[in-house]
């Protein structure tokens, strides 16, 4: 699989980094502008991701929902 942004990435990771370098008493402004540069990051690479059409786990919990409902309508009508 190829990276669609590898820089974007790259600075997503140096700013979790960042983030988890700072200890709890390390300045709140510092940790929010941190969280809110991640949070932003984030959303640009998450709507630069590829569209997946199947195969995900959303997909695999419908399958597996079905597959149940079939028993469970087989079992009801078979008493």
């Amino acid at each position: 699989m190829t990276s669609v942004s590898p820089g974007l990435a790259a600075s997503a990771v140096k700013l979790a980094e960042a983030l988890d370098a700072l200890g709890p008493g390390d300045a709140p402004t510092a940790q929010a502008v941190l969280v809110d540069k991640l949070h932003a990051v984030m959303v640009r690479l998450r709507s630069l991701a590829p569209v997946q059409e199947e195969g995900d786990s959303v997909d695999d919990i419908a399958r597996q929902r079905e597959k149940r409902r079939a028993e469970a309508r087989e079992r009801a009508a078979g008493q």
